[in-house]
């Protein structure tokens, strides 16, 4: 079927992104395996090609755009070559939205024209030791200071996915203890400058996937945070976090999606070159079968991303429609992977092989941005059960 996601922008702007992963990461994809992260000077190069700046305003030297899909374009084309572009990911389809939706103009003006250019990383520091997807029970605090000029903050965080190359870090903090009706209450954000003194990056997690990807923890000892650097009103990061959960379960679920479609076309090359028994693995009826059902699942997949894809351009993404397809997706892409690798056999065990990889990073597509349990809660609720 003919796909109507995308219009002729997008397509000559995926030629464009084609070209670029070509030229610049798939010759030098295995040294930043090796690295376990995609060199800093990278993410300059995404900065000149103009990918952070896609939806940021003109006024602040992007392109204003407003549509994701071009973030859906970079996904798809990254799990085509069988790559990633590090952490970049998280500056733009998680950080970014909180800039533009809770940032004062001076903020804004201060900020963005070095988001644009890749001078300025960022990440989000939500996810703090043993609370998990709780983040009402998170205890890093945020201490307004006497004379008002700055707040304290104190605390850990883990599972940062760009905190070792981040430049600013959106942290999210306790400015008041939560009340007995509102365990949510009292959480509040800020946009902390990662050369501050009394902020570390701990030890880089490694992590069963996506090596490329810098994952960090984080500790804040009496950092101090001018009170120019809060994000939004005070008490009201909670609320802020939950309205950004969508996209960001979107682009969860698009990436799932992508790696599904991505890893069907690396088995289908593979059983055509493969021979077994003096002929080619693609000939066995077994093998067309699986590969046809691996398709058809792709397929549903696509359709869900799609419609979810223009549903958010046009403002009418829910909750529960992100965490629905989320769920579908990343489950479905988890079976789609696991069938791909099976009709590799023991070379689909071998990390040389991107089917080998897609495997690994595909897993926690199913745990951040809220778990498959968590997906179905939302879900459930949505149907007032």
């Amino acid at each position: 079927m003919r796909r109507t996601v995308f219009n002729e922008d997008h397509e000559a702007f995926r030629e464009t992104i084609r070209d670029f992963i070509a030229a610049e990461v798939v010759p030098v994809y295995d040294e930043w395996l090796e690295a376990g992260q995609a060199p800093r000077d990278f993410y300059y190069k995404l900065g000149e090609l103009g990918v952070f700046g896609i939806e940021v305003p003109e006024e602040y030297g992007g392109a204003g755009e407003t549509s994701f899909k071009f973030q859906a374009v970079v996904t798809e084309e990254c799990a085509r070559a069988g790559v990633s572009f590090g952490g970049s990911g998280v500056h733009v389809g998680l950080c970014l939205p909180y800039l533009l939706a809770y940032a004062t103009d001076e903020q804004r003006k201060r900020w963005l024209p070095d988001f644009v250019s890749g001078a300025m990383m960022t990440a989000i520091a939500m996810t703090e030791p043993g609370t998990g997807s709780d983040l009402a029970g998170m205890k890093t605090t945020a201490k307004l200071s006497e004379d008002g000029t700055h707040y304290v903050l104190n605390g850990a965080k883990t599972f940062i996915t760009g905190g070792v190359h981040a430049d600013r870090v959106i942290v999210c903090a306790r400015t008041a203890p939560p009340s007995a009706e509102d365990r949510r209450a009292g959480i509040s954000l800020f946009f902390v400058d990662t050369g501050s003194e009394g902020y570390a990056v701990g030890r880089k997690l490694e992590k069963l996937g996506l090596k490329t990807s810098d994952t960090a923890e984080l500790s804040f000892s009496d950092v101090k945070v001018p009170v120019e650097d809060l994000l939004g009103e005070e008490g009201k990061g909670f609320s802020y976090l939950g309205q950004n959960l969508p996209q960001e379960r979107l682009a969860i679920a698009m990436g799932s999606y992508a790696q599904a479609a991505a890893a069907v076309e690396f088995a289908k090359a593979y059983v055509r070159e493969r021979t077994v028994f003096g002929t080619s693995v693609a000939t066995f009826q077994n093998t067309k079968f699986e590969l046809a059902a691996c398709k058809a699942q792709v397929d549903a997949a696509q359709a869900v991303v799609d419609r979810a894809l223009d549903a958010h351009d046009a403002r009418e993404l829910s909750a529960a429609d992100a965490a629905s397809a989320k769920l579908f997706c990343t489950e479905t892409a988890a079976s789609v992977i696991d069938r791909c690798l099976q009709l590799h056999g023991g070379y689909g065990y071998m990390m040389e092989y991107p089917i080998a990889r897609l495997y690994a990073d595909n897993r926690v597509n199913r745990i951040y941005g809220g778990t498959s349990e968590v997906m179905k809660s939302i879900i459930a609720k949505s149907m007032g059960l």
